[in-house]
């Protein structure tokens, strides 16, 4: 284990950086992604450790923002050394790295279910894991918007618990002035009236967050969702979006499953799009029908939100209801636009439940949605839309 000890010089400064612990067996491994890090002048490796136990029993010492947990170690795993973290240093960002392995996509979606905040996942070493650009692109991008999240967190700790002291201080010279109120970010803008169409498909975006996400909408949908076909676009890589179908299908008792070039769509049916492909849906003699596409990435994705949204709007027009969930970035805000525009409904869920609120704050500033709802109330909204009811 090497720890990394600020000079007193740059102790005020590091308060204010990404504190970050790396937890991984291999020491190349270590190294490069303390390199990474390093080279991130808001970020500070604090601690790096070579198997979870280490990484468990350091975690209340160096206090870390984010933790990057591998999940195959030695003496102690990810898996078992993810619960222990989240408990001794409660508000911890865990990032999971895993291999592009069927296994790595179980591990990681079951990692996110014990409170890991999301994944990375990463080449072999095999395949050029130390030049593995997206990777290092992916990670760094996951630290520094979950990091920063932990660091506002952790900030606004230290002055509630500095303000007692302050206030003891300063009673009998002066009335202190209070700090400017920050705007709420999750504050809604402009708000579309609902569709009058009955919904007659459900899309839904979503990225960071999204697997939890989806799996607190879908128990909550019951027998309506038989009434619509499900469309979903959440960022992920191949092999993982096909074990997330398998997950949604024990969560909402329904089919769910990629969805193939061709295929019908069909009432009742969840279709996720295939991870590297867009998944796109059109008119067809017989109803409507998935089509995927190679087309190059869109908002850095695919598959991406926004191709969806669109190719659904143009099918389904005012009978589309969409849901744009935590993600980071803006993808899903120009779909949503696009199906706002013709007519559909569009609901986003709000700052406070989402892991990270990029994808549906820039739809609810594009003025799409009409309605911004806590994850809990969002599947029981659609089953209200689906069953008749828009208010």
């Amino acid at each position: 284990m090497t720890v990394a000890s600020p000079a007193p010089s740059d102790t005020a400064s590091m308060d204010d950086r990404v504190r970050v612990m790396i937890v991984d067996d291999s020491l190349v491994i270590r190294g490069v992604i303390s390199s990474w890090i390093g080279e991130v002048p808001d970020f500070h490796v604090v601690a790096s450790h070579r198997n979870g136990r280490n990484a468990a029993d350091d975690v209340t010492t160096s206090r870390p923002d984010v933790v990057i947990l591998d999940i195959e170690m030695p003496e102690m795993d990810g898996l078992t050394a993810l619960p222990l973290i989240l408990e001794r240093k409660p508000g911890t960002v865990v990032i999971v790295a895993s291999t592009l392995t069927r296994r790595g996509a179980e591990v990681s979606l079951k990692a996110l279910t014990l409170g890991a905040a999301d994944y990375v996942p990463k080449p072999g070493t095999g395949s050029g894991f130390i030049t593995a650009a997206e990777f290092r692109v992916d990670l760094i991008d996951k630290v520094r918007e979950l990091g920063q999240r932990a660091r506002r967190r952790r900030r606004a700790e230290q002055a509630g618990a500095a303000r007692p002291a302050l206030a003891r201080r300063a009673a009998g010279y002066a009335t202190p002035t209070p700090a400017p109120a920050r705007a709420e970010r999750g504050a809604p803008g402009r708000l579309r009236p609902f569709s009058s169409v009955p919904p007659r498909v459900l899309l839904i975006g979503s990225s960071t967050g999204g697997p939890q996400a989806l799996a607190r909408i879908f128990a909550a949908f019951g027998p309506l969702m038989a009434r619509v076909p499900v469309l979903v676009a959440q960022h992920m890589p191949p092999t993982f979006t096909a074990i997330l179908a398998e997950h949604i299908a024990r969560t909402s008792g329904r089919p769910a499953a990629e969805g193939r070039d061709g295929e019908p769509v069909e009432p009742g049916h969840i279709y996720v799009a295939p991870g590297g492909r867009h998944m796109l849906v059109e008119k067809a003699a017989t109803g409507a029908i998935i089509r995927l596409s190679d087309a190059p990435p869109v908002n850095f994705c695919r598959p991406a939100v926004d191709p969806l949204f669109e190719a659904a709007a143009a099918t389904y027009g005012a009978a589309t209801l969409a849901a744009i969930l935590t993600g980071m970035g803006s993808d899903g805000a120009r779909g949503a636009t696009v199906v706002a525009d013709a007519g559909g409904s569009v609901l986003a869920q709000d700052e406070a439940s989402s892991v990270v609120w990029g994808m549906p704050g820039a739809a609810v500033a594009a003025g799409a949605c009409a309605e911004v709802l806590p994850i809990d109330e969002i599947g029981r909204k659609i089953g209200r839309l689906l069953g008749g009811v828009a208010t």
